[in-house]
């Protein structure tokens, strides 16, 4: 969708937006009613925004702004302004490699379709980066805001727990104190 499109399918009036975007500045003309979801998917091609409900109740469209979740559905690319936004691309600078997190889930099988799992992944960085461990209850908790219909959840919780162990521990995930 080109830039004109948006504009005509918002009907609004626009405004420069300047933030942080995987690390990168970004500063665009953007239709002031456009989401921060539709933002990142049409203008910047991050298409790890997966739009499920549009409503704010399935969490597929999670981000994290500032480092903490935001439902990208329900914001306005104009609130985000002066944040820092980060989207599944930007967990490893290395195409090739994986972070922590992702190798976790795929060692868990902790996706299946992959429509909930880069919103799955972003909520694991921001619940583990404080490097408290958490049983699976609390991980069942952390995790509860985002929808999943494939896994059962069981295996995104084996995940969130290994991929802790990964970055407290390193990548092996096995700490010193349990070998």
């Amino acid at each position: 969708m080109t830039t004109t499109e948006n504009h005509s399918k918002y009907d609004s009036d626009t405004r420069a937006v300047t933030l942080r975007v995987n690390g990168r500045e970004v500063t665009r003309e953007v239709p002031t009613r456009q989401t921060l979801a539709d933002f990142l998917r049409d203008d910047l091609d991050l298409v790890s925004v997966h739009l499920g409900c549009e409503h704010g109740v399935c969490g597929c469209c999670t981000v994290l702004l500032d480092g903490g979740s935001v439902r990208s559905c329900l914001m306005l690319a104009v609130q985000a302004v002066g944040h820092e936004v980060e989207t599944v691309e930007s967990l490893s600078a290395d195409q090739n490699a994986l972070h922590p997190i992702q190798e976790a889930f795929a060692e868990e099988q902790g996706l299946q379709c992959g429509f909930c799992t880069p919103a799955m992944v972003l909520r694991t960085k921001e619940i583990l980066a404080d490097g408290v461990e958490r049983s699976d209850d609390e991980v069942r908790n952390e995790i509860s805001g985002i929808l999943c219909r494939c896994t059962g959840y069981q295996n995104i919780i084996n995940a969130v727990q290994n991929a802790g162990r990964k970055l407290r521990c390193g990548n092996s995930g096995t700490c010193a104190k349990e070998a």
